[in-house]
């Protein structure tokens, strides 16, 4: 179990610390020209690409069966969404908001991308051996 939590907060990470400057670059400069929905539809394909390679550097490391890099996105996906929901409170908003800004177009349109992102480890393939 420890390999798991170790190459999960490892995907998270890597993943998280570029899809953040992604996000701030889509905020800033997409979004105002482009409109919410698709700077976020511009974002995600290139989130989940790195989320792919980024897995399967985190599989090579530690190479599982699927149940456990199911185990693995599950958590990544947990980590994923509280260091969002911490973001939003850090920049003010309340967690309300936060749930109901997933309910938006483009909000819905990122949760999946993010749950791409959780299923992405069981689907990659790598396998022990």
């Amino acid at each position: 179990m420890p390999s798991i939590v170790a190459a999960a907060v490892s995907y998270f990470a890597a993943v998280f610390a570029v899809a953040f400057v992604l996000g701030a670059l889509r905020v800033t400069l997409v979004a105002p020209q482009t409109g919410p929905l698709l700077a976020v539809a511009l974002e995600v394909p290139l989130v989940l690409a790195l989320s792919w390679l980024v897995a399967g550097l985190v599989l090579r490391r530690w190479p599982m069966a699927r149940r456990e890099r199911l185990a693995l996105g599950g958590l990544a996906f947990v980590l994923l969404m509280l260091a969002e929901l911490s973001l939003a409170l850090a920049f003010g908003q309340t967690p309300a908001r936060f749930l109901s800004d997933l309910a938006t177009p483009p909000g819905a349109l990122g949760l999946a991308g993010q749950i791409g992102f959780g299923l992405i480890p069981a689907l990659h393939g790598q396998r022990r051996g």
